[in-house]
């Protein structure tokens, strides 16, 4: 039988991204590997799983979840670094400076 690692060892995410993904989706780890795998080669779909991870961040905000909404940011963080395709065109950030 093949387990979660395996598919994650095929799968072109990390195993935080696509605990992120299952998180949003609100679906099992197996089924958001398949997702996530899809999504990481669909056109925008590295933009949807971006999307996705800060919807799971403001979703920790709302909650006071500091912890996990720390975790999130790290995952976005190398979520973007390895898909530079998937951040947005204008960070807002970038008006502060």
């Amino acid at each position: 039988m093949i387990s979660l690692e395996d598919c994650l060892g095929f799968c072109d995410l990390t195993e935080e991204e696509v605990l992120a993904i299952a998180e949003h989706e609100h679906m099992p780890e197996m089924a958001a590997i398949a997702y996530g795998q899809y999504l990481a080669h669909a056109e925008h779909g590295t933009e949807q799983i971006g999307r996705m991870i800060v919807d799971d961040i403001r979703a920790a905000q709302q909650k006071g979840d500091c912890e996990h909404v720390r975790t999130l940011l790290h995952v976005l963080h190398h979520f973007l670094k390895s898909h530079p395709q998937a951040a947005p065109a204008g960070h807002p950030w970038h008006k502060v400076f």
